[in-house]
């Protein structure tokens, strides 16, 4: 009798209600709408009360989930570190948090090439007392709401964030980092994205609240927060961007810099000045919502124009700047950044340039700033000789830009040693003295330009010869303007018929077309892939590619270190002159990356022989190398449509030298071809370099 009863009990308020009054007799129509208002509300706080038991139910499974999964995927981690950050922390001193260290940078023989820095000098340190109010809390309403009583992190949103992770299947690890944890990551750790730097962040930010008072911590973040270009700290930033000092400021240009730090690319002012001005106006709100301000001074700091001062130009040289951007690239790589050479689409192309700007020169602030040592392969001597055949060849163009004085017709030159496959010269344009601005665009890495014929030999002939065809192969030199109309059939054109040897001497477009067509532009693009090249996109797998027509093109530093792999029977070293790169402390960063084979030997030795004729019975014959030296050399000549550029990329045994003629803004010059001008200057450093040297045959 019991279970009926119980039954009863569990029914519903409201269901008991209707089913008594479908018993009733007499009509009470007043009382019964009260009694069912009644057994509605019940009725709905006893689901809501059982839904809530069942969410927290859930919430603590999957909170044990996650804390299972951490301890088991990283418990071993979390020991090891454990002790690590004990005495990081522990050994930590007040000069750790400073980012005024000088880089210095030399070459080959060890001259110092360069002195870099972040431009913030001793003076730009400002002790807590110094610092403006409204900095600290625009700092701590748009970043850390609890920094004043957290233990270093926010608890709720690691809940939050290790909750994000589990949903996204790991691909979520990013959020609620504390004020003392970003602190953490700037001085001690990398910018890679994972759990295992979660945790580490986490474990330092502890122990340096346990070490230093929040005021100290506060010093240290906002000395060392990054404000984009290279700017280290509010006060450094208060000068660059404003020409004050910080407690000159007025509310609406602190909260203007403290945007920047979130994301220093993202909102970089000279690049991004409306990513800025949004994020400080979303700072006013919060610090307004927070209490920090009042609606007027709200309301005055929102409706204030921001003016910032114009960017200091940045010049060097152009060794210098190459030796930079490897340096760069090299720590990108070693903090975790995932280089990509192969894109679905252009808008995963586009998301992974916005990803590589942002990392790139968050890399590029840390080298100016961190006290680096760097010994690069860069030879001045040679660097001065390249230059002078860049020169010299050029100097009949002496038209020059009206806005910036530059020479119009501009070259760029690369040199890879290919005994261990290192850039030792670099010519990013002409030269002119008493013009600074002139180093402000190296070409030879920056400037991506349309190769022509010249990169035949990489995407197409070499991957021929390993597809099955043979130098003595029949070719057809088919009509390319025939081939390229709707429903050609390629495959089945004639053309003249020579051999495929003879088809790259004289640069035969219609061969290299019909060959591309064979083996599929999938096939010759992936060997530019394989040596990273960079801008090979999906619009760039088509026919026209055999020709050298890329969406973007090729640097003279990627046509240099792809023929030096043909000297290297095959084996490519992805091109830089970085030879040592050492920490403030001395410790050695650089590690030398072991040479892949992109091309088969026989392939590449192949390839060799075939573009030696190139240089005695093909288009460059006129430069007639071998009656000024002995030592063999190989090489290929590149023309654009309209003679807009010019290439001449060539070896010998001992050298790879890529040499690029034409405008920065392209166009036709009737007399520029890949035989003419490039092939002139590649001839005068090729000798230059070659002096002295012992005419050994390729391998």
């Amino acid at each position: 009798m019991s279970k009926p009863k119980e039954r009863h009990r569990r029914q519903p308020m409201l269901a008991r209600i209707k089913k008594a009054h479908q018993n009733q007799t007499e009509t009470e129509s007043s009382g019964y709408a009260f009694r069912l208002v009644g057994a509605f509300f019940c009725d709905f706080f006893y689901y809501f009360l059982r839904t809530l038991k069942w969410c927290v139910l859930i919430g603590l499974i999957l909170t044990a989930a996650v804390s299972l999964f951490l301890f088991v995927k990283y418990g071993d981690a979390y020991r090891s570190f454990a002790q690590k950050a004990d005495e990081l922390v522990a050994e930590s001193k007040a000069e750790d948090f400073r980012m005024d260290e000088i880089t210095y940078i030399y070459d080959a023989d060890g001259g110092q090439l360069a002195e870099l820095s972040s431009g913030n000098g001793r003076s730009s340190y400002l002790r807590y007392k110094d610092i403006p109010k409204a900095a600290v809390n625009a700092f701590i309403a748009v970043e850390d709401r609890t920094y004043w009583k957290n233990i270093g992190i926010d608890i709720k949103g690691i809940m939050r964030v290790a909750t994000d992770f589990v949903l996204s299947r790991g691909d979520s690890v990013a959020g609620a980092s504390t004020i003392t944890q970003q602190l953490s990551r700037t001085i001690y750790l990398t910018r890679e994205r994972s759990v295992e730097r979660k945790i580490k962040e986490m474990m330092i930010a502890i122990r340096l609240t346990r070490k230093y008072s929040k005021q100290d911590i506060m010093e240290f973040y906002i000395n060392t927060a990054c404000f984009s270009n290279g700017i280290y700290g509010v006060e450094a930033a208060a000068k660059a961007f404003f020409n004050q000092s910080a407690s000159e400021l007025s509310l609406s240009q602190i909260a203007y810099l403290c945007a920047i730090p979130n994301r220093p690319e993202y909102f970089n002012p000279y690049k991004h000045p409306k990513r800025a001005l949004e994020r400080r106006d979303k700072i006013l709100s919060d610090m307004y919502q927070e209490g920090y301000i009042e609606k007027g001074a709200y309301e005055k700091a929102l409706a204030e124009k921001i003016k910032i001062k114009k960017q200091a130009p940045e010049f060097y040289n152009y060794e210098t700047t190459y030796a930079v951007f490897c340096a760069v690239e090299y720590m990108m790589k070693l903090h975790g950044f995932e280089f990509r050479y192969d894109f679905a689409d252009e808008k995963a192309y586009e998301s992974y340039l916005e990803s590589y700007e942002e990392a790139y020169n968050l890399e590029k602030t840390n080298l100016y700033a961190k006290g680096y040592s760097i010994r690069t392969s860069l030879q001045t001597d040679t660097q001065a000789a390249m230059q002078q055949a860049l020169d010299n060849n050029l100097a009949f163009a002496t038209q020059t830009n009206q806005e910036t004085n530059v020479y119009e017709l501009q070259g760029a030159m690369t040199v890879v040693d290919n005994t261990n496959g290192k850039v030792i010269a670099v010519v990013g344009g002409r030269s002119q003295e008493n013009l600074d601005n002139v180093y402000s665009l190296n070409r030879a890495y920056q400037s991506y330009r349309q190769p022509g014929s010249s990169i035949k030999p990489l995407v197409v002939y070499t991957p021929a010869l390993m597809y099955g065809y043979t130098p003595e192969s029949t070719v057809y030199d088919i009509d390319v303007e025939a081939a390229q109309q709707p429903g050609a059939d390629i495959a089945n054109m004639w053309g003249s018929s020579m051999t495929l040897r003879s088809a790259v001497e004289q640069s035969k477009n219609g061969v290299a077309y019909s060959v591309l067509n064979e083996i599929k532009p999938s096939y010759g693009l992936s060997f530019l892939t394989s040596m990273k090249f960079d801008k090979i996109v999906p619009s760039d797998y088509n026919l026209s590619a055999s020709l050298g027509g890329l969406t973007y093109g090729v640097t003279t530093v990627q046509m240099a270190s792809g023929y030096s792999a043909l000297v290297n029977q095959g084996a490519y070293r992805e091109p830089s002159c970085i030879v040592s790169l050492k920490d403030s402390d001395g410790k050695e960063l650089y590690e030398e990356e072991e040479s892949k084979a992109v091309y088969s030997a026989q392939a590449a030795s192949e390839m060799l022989d075939i573009l030696k004729g190139v240089l005695t019975v093909g288009t460059a014959k006129s430069l007639e190398w071998s009656s000024e030296s002995a030592i063999p050399a190989a090489g290929k000549t590149g023309t654009t449509n309209d003679s807009k550029d010019g290439w001449f990329c060539g070896v010998t045994p001992y050298y790879s030298v890529a040499v690029w003629i034409g405008y920065d803004t392209p166009r036709a010059l009737e007399s520029l071809y890949g035989g003419s001008y490039p092939a002139s200057v590649w001839k005068d450093a090729m000798l230059y370099l070659t002096q002295g040297k012992a005419p050994v045959d390729f391998h």
